[in-house]
């Protein structure tokens, strides 16, 4: 395990080279079927050497969209794949802006929107099988290496993921982590009021013994190598021996700035200790949770006061602030998908 106290990771990512964009970025609408009725629907970004035809989505008043050409022809090659999974009651389009840097980059990027835990998808039964998330990730896999249209421009040897918060728990879960229902009641009865104990018991997780084994079953994909997990919850229910015998390569990113409810030494700092010795903790002094969102403009707090005030902290340092946070993120993405190749 490498550590990296925060400003040694500023300058660790400061120093990666600069990088032009070889390609634009294509982007597609993106449906995985399921005969059991678990519907996956997201998007596809992908590169393309398409000049015209891009415009703005998955931008509105709130939330600076990114450019893109739909359903552009992608450039020829084959290209790594990496999946995202977002956070709770987040979607697909939380990640757009990465999503669109790396496929500039050459990368294909896929995310959906998981079922129960996303902005309009918050059935009750499909929240408490939480296990369903890392296996929507695995069916978006199968889904795109068996697909015609692009499973041979795909490098089945360059199969990556990326996940936030909630998401972070749900790649930790596909790299090898196994989930621990006696962790889960030994936290809520020590602290009812615990971030952890309050979600998964809101959602009724692993509270039958058939729903315990599907959360303790080995959820893992051996075909995703590489994974960034950023800023996870839900540490503390993950078993210390599955954590220190993951096999895939990982890089974990603690957000220490700002007010929320994450305490990063139950969380990030508690994984990165327990995760196999090569395995790389960044913790940038200026990150924040929700720094994994996408770029506010200039009049979203403004917007978020009058028609949603709750939800204004996703917006606080937003804009330029949140901008260069990105870009620290993707040098530090890039970087670690481009380790040993």
């Amino acid at each position: 395990m490498r550590l990296t106290p925060p400003l040694t990771a500023l300058a660790f990512i400061a120093s990666t080279a600069a990088h032009a964009d070889p390609f634009q970025t294509g982007l597609a609408e993106l449906d995985v079927p399921n005969d059991a009725g678990r519907q996956l629907e997201g998007y596809l970004w992908y590169p393309t050497d398409a000049a015209e035809g891009a415009q703005e989505y998955h931008g509105n008043a709130v939330w600076t969209g990114i450019t893109a050409a739909a359903d552009a022809p992608i450039a020829d090659g084959t290209f790594p794949l990496v999946v995202l999974s977002h956070g709770m009651y987040g979607n697909a389009m939380n990640q757009s802006w990465l999503a669109s840097a790396l496929a500039e980059q050459g990368y294909i990027v896929a995310a959906i929107s998981h079922p129960g835990t996303s902005t309009w998808l918050r059935d009750a039964d499909d929240a408490r099988m939480l296990w369903e998330r890392p296996k929507d990730v695995s069916r978006v896999i199968d889904h795109l290496t068996g697909d015609p249209m692009i499973a041979t421009q795909i490098d089945e040897t360059r199969i990556y993921m990326g996940g936030h918060s909630l998401g972070g728990f749900t790649a930790a879960l596909l790299a090898g982590a196994r989930f621990e229902a006696d962790q889960l009641e030994a936290i809520c009865a020590d602290d009812p009021g615990d971030l952890i104990c309050g979600i998964f018991k809101g959602w009724d997780v692993a509270q039958t013994v058939q729903d315990i084994a599907q959360m303790e079953a080995d959820l893992s994909d051996p075909r995703i190598s590489k994974v960034a997990v950023f800023d996870l919850g839900g540490t503390q229910t993950l078993t210390s021996e599955s954590l220190g015998t993951i096999e895939a390569s990982l890089m974990v990113m603690g957000a220490p700035k700002g007010d929320h409810d994450i305490n990063l030494d139950i969380e990030s700092r508690a994984f990165a200790a327990m995760m196999p010795s090569g395995g790389t903790y960044l913790e940038p002094a200026s990150l924040s949770h929700f720094d994994f969102l996408g770029v506010c403009k200039p009049d979203a707090l403004a917007i978020l006061q009058e028609e949603e005030p709750d939800d204004m902290f996703v917006c606080f340092d937003g804009t330029s602030e949140r901008a260069a946070d990105h870009a620290m993120i993707l040098d530090a993405a890039l970087a670690f998908f481009a380790q040993d190749e």
